[in-house]
């Protein structure tokens, strides 16, 4: 059934009739297990927080817009507790790198959290190394204006004046920060391939099987708490999820390549194709973020790496006026963002009089004009003529001329 017409996709029938056919054709035959492949995985903890990413995590957690939330860590870091919020970068600097014993020691004196007490003490008592400058969390070249944002290790003499929901998003940042230092995840992981074939036909079907169990939580035992429901802490929060995982696995291990296995029981699922899930007020700040990936040319991609749309300190503030010209609406407890009927007849006349507008595209071109008048390779009236004229080129079909 490769590429037939029949599927939607490689596991899917679009008519039932035609899966139930196919199920009475591979009924009752042997197959053949003709790959099993077993590995062990090893999963790092993930990159430092800017603030795009600590605005998307606090959304998700907390329900908070990505405005409040920078005001937030602002507070944050006016009281000396983490370092400057407005970056847009994930990693440190060789020279932060060096002294980060100076942060740890800090917060193992003055947080007086006990669960935080208690991961650095398993950091003291299993010596997990505080060298992470040859590491992915250190690259100079990757730290823009600033480093990403981190605990200080200082400031708490104001901390126990803070609320609680300023509390719970400073423990936020310092269990990523703590994470970096504890080892990897380890998982067994297994991939099986069962062939089975048709003798008269002389056709054959594939079915693969992959499975995957958490062995050594690392970094995970961290970040269990701050991520449930997400990439990072699957595996860590449902235990009998993982039971049931390795049970699959153990079963999976006792089978051999070249098996030859009896098919016992066949089922059919009935499912619906959904459309994506819409963007809440943190996960839009991401794809502002990270806009670039949209263009397909390899230079023009280069040109806006790293800037996207807005900057780390406008993108809350793109959000905040969009709503208060109600061009959108943001759901109080989800965050759930919608366009308005405004919002709508607005994108309407601009995709209509110049969809250019609406490419990341201009963006990027426009950065790489100004990195030609940074570089002397045009002048600057040269560029803003340019400028000027595509502005007015683009009124002029929107102005009605009386």
């Amino acid at each position: 059934m490769y590429e037939s017409t029949k599927l939607y996709n490689e596991t899917g029938f679009k008519k039932q009739e035609d899966a139930n056919q196919f199920i009475n054709s591979i009924k009752d035959k042997k197959a053949i297990i003709t790959q099993l492949k077993k590995s062990k995985q090893k999963e790092n903890a993930p990159l430092l927080f800017n603030l795009a990413e600590i605005q998307n995590q606090c959304t998700k957690r907390f329900k908070i817009k990505p405005d409040q939330t920078l005001e937030i860590i602002q507070n944050l870091y006016e009281k000396k507790l983490v370092t400057y919020p407005r970056t847009d970068s994930r990693v440190l600097s060789t020279a932060v790198a060096k002294e980060i014993t100076k942060n740890l020691n800090g917060i193992a004196r003055g947080y007086k959290d006990e669960e935080v007490q208690g991961y650095i003490k398993k950091m003291v008592e299993e010596k997990y190394s505080t060298n992470i400058q040859k590491t992915k969390y250190v690259n100079d070249s990757k730290v823009t204006d600033h480093y990403a944002i981190i605990p200080t290790g200082q400031g708490y003499e104001n901390y126990d004046n803070l609320p609680d929901l300023q509390k719970e998003i400073y423990k936020v940042i310092v269990t990523r920060f703590l994470a970096i230092f504890y080892p990897p995840a380890q998982y067994n992981k297994i991939q099986l391939t069962i062939q089975v074939k048709d003798e008269e036909t002389k056709t054959s079907e594939e079915f693969n099987c992959n499975e995957k169990v958490c062995i050594e939580q690392g970094f995970l035992e961290v970040l269990k708490s701050n991520n449930k429901n997400t990439k990072e802490g699957k595996n860590t929060d449902n235990t009998n999820e993982n039971e049931e995982k390795q049970t699959n696995i153990e079963i999976l291990n006792n089978l051999k390549k070249g098996q030859e296995v009896q098919i016992k029981n066949i089922e059919l699922k009935t499912a619906e194709t959904s459309p994506p899930t819409r963007y809440n007020s943190g996960s839009i700040i991401l794809a502002m973020e990270n806009a670039g990936k949209l263009i397909e040319e390899e230079e023009l991609r280069e040109q806006i790496k790293g800037a996207g749309i807005g900057t780390s300190a406008t993108r809350a503030e793109i959000m905040k006026k969009l709503e208060k010209i109600k061009y959108i609406e943001i759901n109080t407890k989800t965050q759930i963002i919608t366009p308005t009927k405004k919002g709508e007849l607005i994108y309407d006349i601009v995709y209509q009089a110049m969809p250019d507008i609406l490419n990341p595209k201009l963006t990027a071109s426009w950065e790489k004009g100004l990195e030609m008048v940074a570089k002397k390779e045009i002048k600057p009236n040269e560029f803003m003529k340019k400028l000027e004229n595509y502005i007015n080129s683009k009124f002029n079909k929107l102005v009605i001329k009386m």
